[in-house]
């Protein structure tokens, strides 16, 4: 009885594209669900665009947080532990942890666990996780990541992840963002500064490959970042596999819910 009065809420942005969503969203639930069994796993995303998206288009119903918590009310949960797969405690989080704190009154406990990017730790075992996944062999090719960005506080962590990536012996490992600082332009500036770098591995730094990733990275638009760096004469390729297809992802989610859990 005691057992099923525990859940885990794994709260994502969401997508709206099934095939990322089953290899990376799914997969990480899965693999938080696996390692703490003794938990009740639900599902709640925080975007509200993407979830009426699909429920019109395709019939499948994504609760959003505070019908996730509604719903782990009425089937007695007493303790939740939280887990989102953010990347950073961005909007999407902050969000996220107002509407659950206002249930607080309702549930004997509730934790919350961090997104991907929440100390120095995370950032060392990031940087070595794309090293290890993704970073090139060939000397005359660098990798260029692109993150979502955002106008909260937090999002100078993507240039300080850019630096950790050189000061850990990475020098052909890059960090853009879509709708922020570094710009796609700040990148290829910085770039063009490394005179053998001839070809570009571009890849989502999001945990889906969706949107973004198809279209403002690999698309066909003349302002796609394929098309900028082809453009300013690097031969180009792109990755579509989101940070949630590659296991130290998932194992980096999986501690911080281990470690949550022990609190």
């Amino acid at each position: 009885m005691e057992m099923s009065k525990k859940a885990l809420l794994v709260v994502s942005f969401g997508t709206s594209h099934s095939d990322t969503r089953q290899r990376t969203i799914d997969r990480i639930e899965s693999a938080l669900a696996s390692a703490l069994p003794e938990r009740k796993l639900y599902r709640a995303w925080t975007s509200g665009m993407i979830i009426r998206k699909l429920r019109r288009e395709q019939g499948i119903i994504i609760p959003t947080v505070t019908e996730a918590m509604e719903k782990m009310h009425i089937d007695g949960i007493t303790d939740v532990l939280i887990q989102p797969t953010h990347i950073l405690n961005g909007i999407e989080n902050d969000i996220m942890t107002r509407e659950i704190c206002s249930w607080e009154d309702r549930f004997d406990k509730i934790t919350f666990s961090t997104p991907l990017l929440t100390d120095e730790e995370d950032c060392r075992m990031t940087v070595e996780a794309i090293a290890k996944e993704l970073r090139p062999r060939e000397e005359d090719t660098a990798l260029v990541l692109m993150g979502h960005g955002t106008e909260h506080y937090t999002n100078p962590v993507y240039a300080a992840l850019d630096y950790r990536f050189k000061e850990m012996g990475y020098d052909n490992i890059f960090m853009g963002t879509v709708e922020a600082y570094p710009s796609v332009e700040n990148t290829l500036n910085t770039v063009r500064k490394n005179s053998r770098i001839k070809n570009i591995v571009l890849a989502p730094f999001m945990i889906v490959a969706g949107d973004h990733a198809k279209n403002d990275m690999a698309g066909d638009e003349d302002d796609s970042w394929k098309s900028i760096f082809e453009s300013a004469g690097y031969r180009t390729q792109c990755v579509l596999k989101g940070l949630g297809e590659f296991q130290p992802f998932v194992d980096i989610f999986v501690k911080h819910a281990k470690d949550a859990d022990d609190r």
